[in-house]
């Protein structure tokens, strides 16, 4: 039985603080990207609109209009001005669904990317601390897979960065990860300490890594699904006629460009779902001598499963996409916070290991 060092779990409560501190001052810099951005981007369309205005006008005066007219084809063909554009936006008053890196340094955008590097180097010094102090590793009860979790998902976001600008997916997961470290600081503390018994075990490596890797893709595609259902209505008011009240989300990607990587994604994190299913029931057998015993946790583990599983089929042969699809994508998640929240606090059971 490994010796408890209570110090590094204080390191590691520290570290968690300070990780915390720094994401949220991330998240403001990631919301002043997406401010200050759609303040440029109507500068621009604005600039566009005047030109453009000045242009008709010219051509109805008889000075554009080409060689005859004694002007200069500058204007375009028949007269017409050339609309300025921004290597940010496209057609449609939305990013560019490749999701490439434009020309442009936003640099609010840039500190937010430094401070978020910063925020997980100190929150995987918190989680390190934690697996030092404790001499296991560190999810063993709901703060360890909270925090470690949190960890998981901002790693992952910056990972996703170094392929995809996803920089304006920025404010709502670091808005996540720091609901995650406060929840845990709050109401899921635990003090370093052993494992009980029944986790005393390698399958707690393989399970719950696995579980927690899922969950931090499903927190992804959540986010995801949340932005493309408010995109698609700001596009279906733009279409219409109506006025752009949402122009921060000018630097988000159309509705259609975000459900394809969500959906990406969530096939990942389903095929990460199904292990962590496939191994909790060979756990189970070896811990209790039964592969399936309809215990609360694994009847919800299992109905995340089929929701998932539904939202897949239902996209792929059903033709289940949109916000339909968005909808489920967010259902799904909702039954990861309430297998994770509600069931482990209050359904007893045998995976009863909160530590609460």
């Amino acid at each position: 039985m490994p010796v408890i060092n209570e110090t590094l779990g204080q390191y590691s409560e520290l570290f968690m603080l300070l990780a915390a501190a720094t994401y949220t001052v991330a998240f403001i810099a990631f919301a002043w990207d997406l401010a200050k951005s759609s303040k440029t981007l109507q500068a621009v369309d604005l600039k566009a609109a005047a030109a453009a205005a000045g242009a008709k006008v010219a051509v109805a005066a008889g000075r554009l209009g080409g060689p005859d007219a004694g002007g200069s084809d500058a204007g375009g063909p028949a007269g017409r001005a050339e609309r300025p554009t921004s290597g940010l936006t496209v057609e449609g008053g939305t990013a560019a669904g490749d999701m490439k890196y434009a020309a442009e340094r936003r640099v609010p955008a840039r500190v937010a990317v430094a401070l978020t590097v910063l925020g997980v180097a100190i929150h995987g010094a918190g989680v390190l601390t934690r697996a030092l102090g404790a001499g296991r590793v560190p999810w063993g009860n709901m703060y360890e897979f909270l925090t470690t979790g949190a960890f998981v998902a901002v790693a992952v976001f910056l990972l996703a960065l170094i392929r995809r600008d996803l920089r304006f997916l920025g404010t709502f997961v670091l808005g996540l990860a720091v609901i995650m470290l406060v929840a845990a600081a709050v109401a899921y503390w635990t003090p370093v300490g052993h494992l009980v018994p029944a986790l005393q075990s390698y399958w707690l490596v393989i399970h719950v890594s696995i579980a927690v890797l899922a969950s931090a893709l499903f927190t992804l595609t959540f986010a995801m699904s949340a932005l493309q259902l408010v995109q698609s209505y700001r596009q279906r008011t733009l279409a219409a006629g109506g006025a752009d009240k949402l122009g921060f989300m000018r630097l988000v990607p159309n509705a259609l460009s975000l459900e394809n990587l969500s959906y990406r994604i969530n096939t990942v994190a389903f095929v990460g779902w199904t292990f962590t299913l496939m191994f909790g029931a060979i756990w189970a057998e070896k811990a209790w001598g039964r592969f399936w015993g309809w215990d609360t946790k694994e009847v919800w583990t299992f109905v995340i499963w089929v929701v998932y599983a539904g939202y897949l089929h239902a996209r792929a042969t059903r033709g289940w996409t949109g916000t339909r699809a968005a909808w489920l994508s967010i259902v799904g998640y909702l039954c990861v916070i309430f297998n994770f929240t509600i069931v482990n606090q209050f359904f007893n059971g045998l995976h009863s290991y909160s530590g609460l």
